[in-house]
């Protein structure tokens, strides 16, 4: 036998507090929603919203071709989401208004609806099923790596600072041919070329940190010990400045543990790569491509680590 939706007619009937209760109740109810959808709308515009960050749901604009397919998967995600979402809010509101009560009877009670039963589980399988294809599709494309990238780069990180090594080959037995090494007083800034695949070797002096750009739409943790997280990109396609941050809590200054991502063309980063083992500074070789010699996207903090400071926490302690 299959079984059929019912229609259950209550033979209890419920008396109202008074006869115009119900209408006055209803009108109140749409002044509510009408001032709940107006102050949405006032809300809105008074935060004076970029258009192009709403329609991209809160993720910069990438950089890379995978941070391309990342955002379209995002975007993809938030759409079907909203949709979905619209779709229930949709059968809820039409449920209290269709089925809402009318007079002093009761409405028909439905049950044991298998169709609709069905649809219901079988609607949400399959939307989670679509998701998870593409995310692995675009997650495998995302970590893959080349035997051979045009560039590489050793990220080394520390308590509270980055030290960014340019290799001349991948792994622990390649050479470091250049370095970039930041402080407290001096931003680092690593410089990278655009139309070149870029291969990322990160390892860390002490606890877990993570390398982070928001422009690439990704970061990795960076660990301690032999563990060498490595990832590539196959290209930077728009030069600029962009900063870098550590995303992992790793202590007291983590907050200060910023960088500056400088992308410049492939002939500037020859020129630069250059200047740098020929001995000049980090500094002196920006300046001698046309390039800004410090960062100009975030800049050093105070830490207040002072001798004061470190004799006062010794006697209170």
């Amino acid at each position: 036998m299959v079984a059929r939706s019912s229609e259950v007619r209550p033979t209890a009937v419920r008396r109202s507090a008074s006869p115009g209760a119900g209408g006055r109740r209803g009108r109140r109810a749409g002044r509510l929603a009408g001032l709940g959808f107006g102050g949405a709308a006032l809300l809105i515009l008074l935060t004076g919203c970029d258009v192009n960050s709403a329609f991209g749901f809160g993720w910069p604009q990438g950089i890379t071709p995978e941070s391309r397919r990342m955002y379209d998967l995002w975007i993809a995600s938030c759409i079907a989401a909203l949709v979905v979402g619209v779709f229930v809010w949709g059968l809820i509101f039409w449920c209290v208004v269709r089925y809402r009560k009318r007079g002093n009877e009761l409405p028909v009670q439905t049950r044991y609806n298998l169709p609709m039963e069905f649809l219901y589980t079988i609607a949400p399988v399959l939307i989670v099923s679509v998701l998870f294809y593409y995310t692995a599709v675009v997650q495998t494309d995302v970590v893959k790596t080349t035997s051979n990238p045009d560039v590489t780069v050793e990220v080394v990180a520390f308590k509270w600072n980055w030290q960014f090594n340019y290799r001349d080959g991948q792994g622990v037995d390649a050479n470091t041919t250049a370095s970039v090494l930041g402080t407290s007083e001096v931003i680092p800034i690593l410089v990278l070329p655009t139309d070149r695949s870029i291969r990322f070797e990160e390892t860390s002096k002490d606890v877990i940190h993570s390398f982070w750009v928001p422009e690439m739409l990704f970061k990795r943790d960076v660990m301690p010990g032999n563990i060498r997280n490595v990832f590539e990109v196959s290209s930077l396609e728009s030069e600029g400045a962009y900063v870098g941050r550590c995303a992992e809590l790793c202590g007291s200054y983590h907050a200060f543990m910023n960088f500056e991502l400088r992308v410049v063309s492939p002939e500037n980063f020859d020129r630069f790569l250059a200047a740098k083992q020929g001995g000049a500074s980090t500094q002196d070789a920006l300046t001698s491509i046309g390039e800004e010699p410090y960062a100009v996207t975030t800049r050093p903090f105070e830490t207040r680590r002072t001798e004061h400071n470190f004799n006062q926490a010794g006697a209170g302690s």
